[in-house]
C-alpha cells in the first residue's frame, strides 16, 4: 500500500525555512523592528553591528528571522572563520556603499540645482546615493524665478523640494531671492562661491587658488583667462575640472553639509 505522510497540511501553508546567511563584512541588511539599514562592520556574541550610510553605527542581536536582505527575512549567523574584518566600501560620497543595490523608483520629491554643472559635479560625487535613496536631481537654469518654481511645484509631506543656490551670502542676489520661499516643505541652502566650480578645492586641480575676477566679468572666463585655461569653451574647462574630482575630499567642506542637508529633507519620513 502506498505510504502517506501523517502530516497533511497542504505544502503551502507550511511554514516556510528561512534563509542562514553569514553576517559577512560588508552585507547590507535592515532591522525590520527600527528601520535601521546598514552594512555588516562587526559581529561578536551573538550580535551584528550594522552602519548607516551617514556612519551611525547600531549593534542588534542575531536573532532568528531578525533582518531582511533585498526585503526578504532572514537569519545572520556568524561568518566563517575565513571572512576577515575587511571594512565595507564606500561611495564617492563617503557613504557605505550598497554592492549590487537597484536604482529606487523615484521619489516624488526632488532637487533642484541651478546648472548643469552643479547637476554633474551632484551626480558623481553622490550619484550612487541618490540612485538608492530614490532621488531626482534636476537643473534649472537660474534661481532668478525660484518662488514661483516652488510654488509650481507645490511641495508636500510626501513630495519635498529640495534647493541648492550658488553664492548664496548676506545681502545678495540670491539671498533675497530665497527669503521669498515659504514653504515648510521646501529647503533652500545654498554655498558662498560665485559658481560650483570654486566648490573644488585647488589643490586637487593643482593651482594655488581660484582667482579673483573684477566685478562685471563673466566669472567662467576670467578664471580662464587668469589661469590660461582656454576662454572660449568653458564647457570643455569644465568637464577636465570635474574629471579631477575624484570623491567628497576634492570638495569644499561649505558644499558638502549643504548637499547633504538635502538628501536628508528629501528623503525624511
Amino acid at each position: 500500500m502506498r505510504q502517506y505522510s501523517a502530516d497533511l497540511t497542504p505544502p503551502w501553508k507550511k511554514p516556510q525555512p528561512v534563509p542562514e546567511v553569514p553576517a559577512d563584512p560588508g552585507l547590507v541588511v535592515e532591522e525590520p523592528g527600527t528601520g535601521f539599514c546598514g552594512a555588516v562592520i562587526g559581529c561578536e556574541a551573538g550580535t551584528v553591528t550594522l552602519e548607516d550610510r551617514f556612519g551611525k553605527h547600531r549593534v542588534f542581536p542575531m536573532e532568528p528571522r531578525g533582518f531582511l536582505l533585498e526585503g526578504r527575512v532572514v537569519t545572520l549567523v556568524r561568518p566563517s572563520s575565513s571572512a576577515g574584518p575587511a571594512r565595507p566600501s564606500r561611495t564617492a560620497s563617503g557613504s557605505v556603499a550598497v554592492p549590487g543595490a537597484r536604482a529606487r523608483v523615484a521619489r516624488a520629491g526632488r532637487i533642484y540645482v541651478e546648472g548643469r554643472h552643479d547637476a554633474e559635479l551632484v551626480e558623481k560625487v553622490w550619484g550612487d546615493d541618490l540612485r538608492v535613496e530614490g532621488v531626482v536631481v534636476e537643473y534649472l537654469g537660474g534661481v532668478d524665478d525660484l518662488p514661483a518654481i516652488v510654488a509650481d511645484f507645490a511641495p508636500g509631506p510626501d513630495a519635498r523640494l529640495g534647493v541648492l543656490v550658488d553664492h548664496l551670502v548676506p545681502g545678495s542676489k540670491e539671498s533675497r531671492i530665497v527669503e521669498s520661499v515659504t514653504s515648510e516643505h521646501a529647503l533652500v541652502v545654498g554655498h558662498p562661491y560665485i559658481d560650483i566650480w570654486e566648490a573644488v578645492k585647488p589643490a586637487s586641480l593643482g593651482i594655488d587658488g581660484w582667482p579673483r575676477v573684477p566685478h562685471g566679468q563673466d566669472w567662467k572666463k576670467g578664471v580662464c583667462r587668469a589661469l590660461g585655461w582656454p576662454s572660449d569653451n568653458t564647457g570643455a574647462v569644465w568637464q577636465a575640472i570635474l574629471a579631477r574630482v575624484d570623491s567628497y575630499k576634492d570638495l569644499e567642506p561649505a558644499l558638502l553639509g549643504s548637499v547633504e542637508r538635502l538628501i536628508d529633507h528629501v528623503t525624511v519620513s
